[in-house]
């Protein structure tokens, strides 16, 4: 099977169905003979930033010289993402190899009568056998769904439990109190295993220490007084730690979210337990430094971010990580339909100023209709929103728009995954190689302000909720331009490359005749 074959095959598996017993992903592991006693499982559950705690935990671990393997969901834009060794994606070809023995053993399960497992599960199973092959010595694994059922929670006898912040998501499966939710998660604590948790809420903060209490385990929490924001500069915050460990070291994170310093924390004291004073807290800091991690206050562009909040605590988080700017700023918006989306939108609405809101539609059968989302904002905001249901579309009209303000892409992990699909795409058509660029050569015959008038003409096909009015006339722009020299080196570019965003190169042709001048 090809790579594309392969994701169509786990792409078709049932994502939201009922759990498989804990005993069905036992026997699954079983089958693919995975020697757990080798690998050292960090096991990490929450609501929010367990992705953040997972990457602060393998890039420290490798400054130990240890290597490791990290399983992560979701995955942004490929598949390949959700399995690491040290630190890098697994390669299509690895991918490839590991599914076809994942699904030997698959059937070796259905012979035996047993249920197919589950889209998380066989993934699951995939990155397991992908880090006993590599020989990893750590092996960090973040739970999908809870914690208490998670296919994760299959593993044996865990060096550690990470449980990060909680708050309400996923309830129509975890439940609907915050004490449910915090009852779900705690369930990946294990008799004996030192658990270690980031303060949430009072209710609960008291089932965490109960389960951990009930379970032998000792439990240390990371209270919000145990560190300093001290500042952020050159799109890094720095902070320093009240644990005297760490001494007066001022720590710095590649990332401005406010909510960050607490998950490095947290992954920070996970590394004390297990180095005690053998640990190079040096190492540490400039590990935690380099850590970029996908879809977390990411800034994929000049000023455009990218942030995987897609719930109610992680608005609240993102919008305290906002800084004030003068210039203003621009929110693109998606959500799926399982989440409280309109409580997501009033509190965005109500927290962080915006020149204007841009609504789109993401792909799949959990995504909100788009319209829906933009009568929303519309209920909680005075100013300008514009529904466009295409994603790439949505994207460029919001970098159309840009000018000095800031661009911020949230809702939905789902959003934020075409987003960065979307740039990526871009990119890779503009490194072509030539003879591949003439296959382009048949738009030609269309001249250079045709094909401009026409893409004006597309951008008015969008949908202006509030009476929002384009900031540029650029069939004017158009017409008022005389091409000349310049225009003309750039116009085989244009045609070869298929680029959507000819405004940006007009601007950009502009300003230089501007400087001339």
């Amino acid at each position: 099977m090809t790579y594309q074959e392969i994701e169509r095959y786990i792409s078709e598996i049932p994502k939201f169905t009922k759990k498989h017993s804990l005993s069905h992903t036992k026997r699954f592991l079983e089958i693919l003979q995975i020697p757990q006693g080798k690998m050292k499982i960090l096991h990490v559950a929450g609501t929010n930033g367990k992705g953040s705690v997972c990457a602060y935990l393998d890039a420290m671990l490798r400054s130990e010289g240890k290597r490791t393997g990290l399983f992560i969901s979701p995955h942004l834009v490929k598949m390949n993402e959700r399995i690491m060794i040290d630190g890098v994606p697994v390669s299509d070809e690895v991918f490839s190899e590991v599914f076809t023995q994942t699904l030997g053993a698959v059937k070796q399960m259905e012979a035996e009568g047993l249920e197919h497992p589950t889209f998380f599960e066989f993934l699951f199973g995939m990155g397991m056998l992908a880090f006993s092959q590599a020989e990893a010595e750590y092996v960090i694994l973040e739970t999908g769904l809870g914690g208490r059922l998670d296919a994760t929670s299959a593993t044996e006898d865990p060096e550690v439990c990470v449980i990060t912040s909680i708050g309400l998501d996923h309830m129509e499966y975890l439940g609907d109190t915050v004490e449910q939710i915090a009852g779900e998660k705690a369930g990946i604590i294990r008799p004996g295993v030192p658990v270690f948790y980031a303060q949430s809420a009072e209710e609960s903060d008291r089932v965490i220490e109960k389960t951990a209490a009930q379970q032998g385990s000792s439990c240390k929490k990371i209270g919000k007084d145990a560190y300093e924001i001290l500042g952020i500069e050159d799109k890094h915050i720095a902070f320093s730690c009240t644990n005297a460990y760490y001494g007066t070291t001022t720590w710095k994170l590649n990332n401005i979210g406010s909510y960050q310093p607490g998950n490095a924390l947290l992954a920070m004291e996970v590394m004390q337990y297990l180095f005690r004073e053998k640990g190079h807290v040096d190492r540490w800091r400039k590990a935690l430094a380099q850590v970029k991690w996908q879809g977390r206050m990411e800034e994929i562009l000049p000023s455009v971010y990218v942030d995987g909040a897609h719930n109610v605590s992680a608005i609240d988080a993102f919008v305290k990580s906002v800084p004030e700017t003068a210039e203003g700023n621009i929110f693109l918006f998606s959500a799926v339909k399982d989440k409280e989306y309109e409580e997501m939108i009033a509190h965005l609405c109500d927290s962080v100023p915006a020149e204007f809101y841009v609504v789109t539609l993401i792909d799949g059968e959990r995504a909100t209709d788009a319209e829906l989302l933009g009568k929303l904002f519309e209920k909680y905001t005075d100013r300008p929103v514009v529904v466009i249901e295409s994603v790439q579309k949505a994207l460029e009209y919001v970098l159309e728009h840009q000018e000095k303000r800031t661009v911020y892409c949230l809702g939905s992990l789902y959003l934020t995954g075409m987003v960065k699909e979307t740039i990526a795409d871009a990119k890779r058509k503009s490194r072509r190689k030539p003879e591949e660029k003439k296959l382009k050569g048949s738009r030609k015959s269309r001249s250079w302000k045709q094909q401009q008038t026409e893409r004006a003409a597309d951008r008015k096909s969008s949908r202006h909720v509030g009476g929002y009015r384009q900031m540029l006339n650029y069939e004017e722009e158009i017409r008022k331009f005389k091409p000349s020299l310049e225009v003309e080196d750039i116009e085989d570019a244009v045609y070869e490359e298929d680029l959507t965003d000819m405004q940006d190169l007009l601007k950009e042709v502009m300003e230089k005749k501007k400087k001339k001048k």
